[in-house]
């Protein structure tokens, strides 16, 4: 799956949020994904990733294998 396509999904449910992507295995499949948004502030660690894999949902159903999150608000990113 294209890395910009991804991006466009967790935006358009987090619209501030700073995504950065990284193709585990160059199958475009299995990525690592490092996402800063505001969003995430009061919420754990299960709630946080949920609201990516709601983002994903379709996604993680085929195109995506595997996805490993870092997920952080402003403040935990340094800045």
């Amino acid at each position: 799956m294209n890395p910009a396509d991804i991006e466009a999904r967790i935006k358009a449910a987090l619209p501030d949020a700073q995504v950065t992507l990284e193709d585990m295995t160059g199958t475009k499949d299995h990525w690592r994904a490092r996402i800063v948004s505001s969003a995430f502030a009061g919420k754990s660690l299960v709630q946080r990733h949920r609201l990516i894999n709601a983002a994903l949902a379709d996604e993680l159903k085929g195109p995506i294998h595997a996805l490993t999150m870092d997920t952080l608000t402003p403040e935990e990113a340094g800045g």
